[in-house]
């Protein structure tokens, strides 16, 4: 079969220029590349073929040659395998355009660029505190101690022995990086793998700290004063900027996070800022009324019942719940009574309550054989 035009192939005329020749080249390789297409046969001829037409044609002097003689005029410069030496001089611009294109991908295998690792941001650091009720709602301050990674005094960081200090290493030659050349189907490409003897630093170290190991960085125990906002819930997290691990290559540090568990209370339960509580009062205060003294966060407060209060009632006290984050209010607290029953009556309690259902009218026995005379008729 013969050859297409490669002017047809990367779809430009023949007056195009440099710049759409090569972003027509882009779209094809970006289109057909192998790792893309992965045991397409069709795109991999497609792939070759763009390879070829633009390794032409992105040569000023080829790209003469052939709008002179076609294809005659340049079939002595290729392999005969229709394989390229990417990293040959005779392909210079193959470099740049696979740099902008799969840079990512090969990790700069084609765009040169150095694989030695820059500066780092630290570790985060997560600590779990307990705190009460009370302290959950109203604020408090706390001290912790944490470990965490600190730069070594001795090296001042650096990981070396004091008077000397980290050398280029020698594998990579402080690239970070070891590149090696492998012969594919489509070509020369280029394998770039991270420098097992530097391990991407670009340097290394001959003399390390006695005290750090050469780390640079020794672990310690730090006091911090921590300071726990009013109307934190349970599960809340409060972040304390550049906290954390050091960072890595003078990156900055990570942050602590300091995650609140709240214990349970043992009269009061949260909704939102609202706070709930039941409590119990006998059938006389709930029958006649009675001022009580109900518990709340603040200490008991006085709180008027008043008479034929029926269990169940919820009443609220006004400004009496948790303390709203950043804001001087505060939730309600709602409290619901109930009434309690006495299990234990004296003879003498009994015929009061007697004497008590004569005078409302009641027949207590009466009532009592109704309410069975109604479970038959409902069930026969």
């Amino acid at each position: 079969m013969s050859k297409r035009d490669y002017y047809e192939v990367l779809g430009v005329g023949k007056n195009a220029t440099e710049q759409e020749i090569k972003k027509a080249y882009r779209k094809l390789a970006m289109k057909y590349h192998p790792d893309r297409n992965p045991g397409d046969k069709e795109a991999e001829e497609k792939f070759k073929e763009a390879n070829e037409a633009y390794e032409v044609l992105s040569d000023p002097q080829k790209r003469k040659n052939y709008d002179q003689f076609g294809h005659a005029g340049v079939n002595g410069n290729f392999s005969g395998q229709g394989g390229f030496d990417f990293g040959g001089s005779g392909f210079g611009g193959f470099e740049d355009v696979f740099g902008d294109i799969f840079g990512d991908i090969f990790g700069g295998a084609f765009g040169g660029k150095s694989r030695r690792k820059g500066p780092e941001r630290g570790a985060d650091i997560r600590y779990r505190m307990t705190i009460s009720f009370e302290e959950a709602a109203f604020g408090v301050e706390k001290e912790i101690k944490i470990n965490r990674s600190e730069k070594c005094e001795v090296c001042d960081g650096s990981g070396a022995k004091p008077g000397t200090s980290r050398k280029t290493c020698p594998t990579c030659n402080g690239s970070g990086e070891i590149r090696q050349a492998q012969r594919t189907p489509f070509g020369t490409m280029m394998n770039v793998r991270t420098c097992h003897t530097c391990h991407g630093e670009g340097t290394v170290i001959e003399s390390p700290c006695s005290k750090c190991g050469g780390k640079g960085e020794i672990k310690k125990t730090k006091q911090i004063s921590i300071k726990i906002p009013a109307g934190v819930d349970d599960g809340s997290a409060i972040r304390l900027s550049g906290e954390g691990e050091l960072g890595l290559r003078g990156g900055p540090r990570g942050d602590l996070y300091i995650i609140i568990d709240v214990a349970p209370h043992k009269l009061f339960k949260r909704e939102g800022y609202d706070i709930y509580c039941e409590m119990p009062i006998t059938f006389v205060q709930a029958a006649l009324g009675d001022e009580v003294e109900v518990p709340t966060l603040d200490g008991k407060v006085k709180y008027k019942i008043p008479e034929g209060t029926q269990s169940g009632t919820v009443f609220r006290l006004r400004e009496k719940g948790i303390k709203k984050l950043h804001s001087n209010s505060r939730g309600d607290q709602y409290v619901k009574v109930i009434v309690e029953v006495p299990k234990k009556l004296t003879e003498r309690q009994k015929e009061i309550l007697r004497n008590f259902a004569k005078e409302s009218g009641e027949e207590v026995h009466e009532q009592r054989k109704n309410f069975f005379d109604k479970m038959k008729d409902l069930f026969k």
